[in-house]
């Protein structure tokens, strides 16, 4: 039974009789009267606040903030590990960047995480979700794991593979979120 059909049924179940109303000639679906046989419980109808909206809106322009960082902070990082150590203006616009996008995955942790606990009642499109989370806080911990491999100037030189590393570590978590924002 369709969604449609069962939501009609529940609202002629509470309906009750309208005094006002003319007799309607034995208006009885046979689709109606079969959900009525199952059992089945009426849909619950999801309320969603607010808030819920404006968080939703500060999460998806965060997201599409991100994207350009993503690139920016790519090109300044690929320009670093190709011509070590590199100019002090080309990584301090690579910390500058990896900063914006530290405080975006932040406000995007943050949206994100507080309208999936309020969504958590609602069945539509529920493991799309959760999975889209997972896959952003796993995103979250490999950028934290990719700052915190970050090589200092004087490292850089004596230990290439120092770089190797944090560039894996942060490639690896911007695909991660790319599969994640690609999904929802």
């Amino acid at each position: 039974m369709n969604a449609v059909a069962l939501l009609a049924l529940c609202t002629l179940q509470h309906m009750g009789p309208r005094l006002d109303a003319a007799p309607v000639a034995d208006f009885r679906p046979v689709a109606l009267l079969a959900a009525a046989d199952t059992g089945r419980r009426c849909p619950r109808a999801i309320e969603y606040s607010d808030s819920y909206g404006v968080r939703l809106e500060i999460h998806r322009v965060a997201s599409y903030a991100t994207l350009p960082l993503f690139v920016g902070e790519f090109a300044l990082g690929q320009s670093l590990y190709n011509h070590p150590p590199g100019s002090s203006a080309t990584l301090t616009a690579h910390q500058i960047t990896a900063l914006g996008l530290a405080g975006l995955f932040g406000v995007n942790t943050v949206t994100g995480a507080w309208n999936l606990w309020d969504s958590r009642h609602d069945p539509n499109d529920k493991t799309r979700r959760y999975i889209h989370a997972a896959l952003m806080f796993i995103s979250d911990a490999g950028f934290v794991a990719s700052g915190a491999s970050a090589p200092g100037r004087r490292r850089v030189l004596n230990d290439r593979a120092a770089a190797t590393t944090h560039r894996t570590i942060a490639l690896t978590s911007m695909g991660v979120a790319l599969v994640g924002y690609g999904m929802i």
